[in-house]
Formats: C-alpha cells, sequence, structure tokens
C-alpha cells in the first residue's frame, strides 16, 4: 500500500522569519490523522530569514535529524558544539537526556531551506550526542546513498532508532529500485523536482507512505532529489 501525502495538504506557519510546513502534527498545526509515521514523529520544511533562526530552546529523548537544501545553518549547543551545516551535509542531534541548542541563518541577505526531522529514540534517558558529516554527490548519484542507521554501517551516521536514511540524486537516464525487507515500511520525501514511485507522480515536497510492498521503483523524466526512510 502507497500513500501520498501532497504539499499542498500539509500543516503551514508563516511566522515572518521563518516560513515552515508541517507534514504531520506539530505545534499549533494539529490532525490526529496524521501524528507520525512509525518512528518518523516530525517532517518539517523550513525556510529561514536571513540573520534570523530558533533561539536556544530545549529538547529531551528524540532524534532531530537536519538537511540543508539551500543556504547554511549555524548550531550551537549546550554540549559545546558549534559548527555550520552546509548543503550535502547531514546533521544528527541525540536529545537524550536533554540539551539546549540554537540554530541561525548566518547569512545577511540569504535565507535558509531545510528539513528538519523527528524520530522517536529506541529508548528514553540515552545520552546526548551531536555529530555531522559531509556525503559526496557522487555517492548517491543515481543510487540511495546511506547516510544515518542504527549501527552507523557504510560511513552512516547513528541514530538511536531501528531506522535507515538514504539520499538520491536521480536523471532521466536511470532507475532506482529498492528491495523492502519483509515487515519494513518506508517514508519516501521528495526534496526537489518530480518522480515516479511504483508508477504514481509525486512532486517537490510531496511524499509516500508504504507499508505491504515488496520494492519501490524510482524514475523521473528530468531530475530529483530525494530522501528515504526505511522503518521498523
Amino acid at each position: 500500500m502507497l500513500t501520498i501525502r501532497r504539499s499542498s495538504e500539509r500543516g503551514h506557519a508563516d511566522h515572518g522569519w521563518l516560513n515552515s510546513y508541517h507534514t504531520f502534527s506539530f505545534a499549533g498545526y494539529r490532525d490526529p490523522q496524521h501524528m507520525g509515521f512509525r518512528s518518523l514523529r516530525v517532517m518539517n520544511e523550513d525556510r529561514v530569514a536571513a540573520g534570523q533562526g530558533f533561539g536556544t530552546h530545549a529538547h529531551q529523548d528524540m532524534e532531530i535529524v537536519s538537511y540543508v537544501l539551500d543556504g547554511e545553518l549555524e548550531h550551537q549547543d549546550s554540549m559545546g558544539n558549534g559548527e555550520v551545516l552546509r548543503p550535502g551535509e547531514f546533521q544528527c542531534i541525540t536529545a537524550g537526556t536533554g540539551i539546549t541548542h540554537s540554530e541561525f541563518n548566518p547569512s545577511a541577505d540569504k535565507p535558509t531551506h531545510f528539513y528538519q526531522i523527528w524520530l522517536r529514540p529506541e529508548r528514553t534517558g540515552i545520552d546526548p550526542g551531536y555529530q555531522q558529516r559531509r556525503f559526496e554527490p557522487a555517492g548517491r548519484r543515481n543510487r540511495l546513498q546511506l547516510v544515518a542507521s542504527h549501527d552507523g554501517s557504510d560511513g552512516s551516521l547513528r541514530v538511536h532508532q531501528d531506522a535507515r536514511i538514504y539520499l538520491a540524486d536521480l536523471t532521466a537516464d536511470h532507475e532506482v529500485r529498492f528491495e523492502i525487507p519483509a515487515e519494513r515500511h518506508v517514508w519516501l520525501q521528495v526534496l526537489r523536482g518530480s518522480v515516479r514511485v511504483n508508477g504514481q507522480t509525486l512532486e517537490t515536497s510531496d511524499a509516500a507512505a508504504v507499508s505491504d510492498e515488496r520494492a519501490l521503483l524510482l524514475q523521473t523524466d528530468g531530475q530529483a532529489e530525494l530522501m528515504l526512510f526505511d522503518l521498523a
């Protein structure tokens, strides 16, 4: 079964400095039909104005993943980490027993466009942690590049959940097939472009929840950027 979540159906909040679209219930957006998918709890597509950002705030018992499409995101946290996240880099924060952090757009004139994603952890009370890594674009050209996993395999970042996160950049002359292990589920998020998923077309910012399927066949007539979540 493949259930499409169109970008136009998402919740929306425009705070001036932040323009945010919520795939699942978040903050002031409440929809009992969209509270998450498996361990995936938040899928926010955010645009942060130049020189603006999220001030210092607290999190606990959540795996927080960020991926920048355009611009930069400057990170500071209570563990002493201070990094700038750029396109092609992946960030994982384990909030665990509790952290505070801030995320700002350091540019004076350019917005930051990124995805903020939350996964429920496998257990509570994990020690907090921070990881950030750049992944080579060639590694995801017309194939799935593993960027986060439970065991950190293939150089991926570690998340404290039975989940594997992939990126892919597709072109028209190739197709990618993803075999879905038995009793697993997939969330497919289209970052940019248009893609056919088992014959159904998804556009930029659309998504699909997949259960009880053996495989996904991913095709595009142009170019497309995708994020795929393999979930228990």
